[in-house]
């Protein structure tokens, strides 16, 4: 059997009256976060975490930001097709491990519905699934709201 980690990391501008996508739902909050897609981090750093473990460079590299198709595109779709490249070459995900960095909405209470969304939409059982969070105890961009990050590491498999 081949075994391969890959790693992802991705922040995230937090904007007044912007949607707060986070794990594939949405999270009530005054504030959302901005960027080309629904700028949902969490799904985002999984992508660049599976792609890197199957060499297949990041998710910039498939879905550019410069591509007016993917203009507010619901990351759930590009994570579906993640899932499919990887599969296309013989991987399968063996488990992921992510932290969401976010001082304000407390993240915990909308994990389970999280792990549920997103175990549906790559195919896994959710207790392969690791959704953690922390803040950053009011330091950095997080810290002062400006911002939320996310980091995942993932391990694939393919059988010989």
């Amino acid at each position: 059997m081949k075994i391969r980690v890959g790693f992802g990391y991705d922040v995230h501008k937090l904007e007044a009256g912007e949607d707060f996508w986070l794990g594939g739902i949405k999270v009530p909050h005054t504030h959302g976060a901005v960027g080309h897609s629904d700028a949902d981090v969490l799904i985002h750093v999984i992508c660049d975490a599976l792609l890197g473990a199957a060499n297949l460079r990041d998710i910039g590299f498939h879905f550019s930001d410069k591509d007016p198709k993917y203009k507010g595109i619901d990351s759930k779709i590009l994570l579906k097709d993640v899932v499919k490249l990887i599969t296309e070459r013989g991987f399968e995900i063996g488990n992921i491990d992510s932290t969401i960095c976010l001082q304000q909405p407390k993240v915990n209470p909308h994990i389970p519905a999280m792990k549920t969304c997103l175990a549906e939409v790559m195919g896994i059982d959710e207790e392969d699934l690791s959704i953690k969070a922390t803040t950053t105890e009011k330091l950095g961009f997080v810290g002062k709201e400006e911002g939320v990050a996310a980091y995942a590491t993932v391990l694939i498999q393919k059988h010989a």
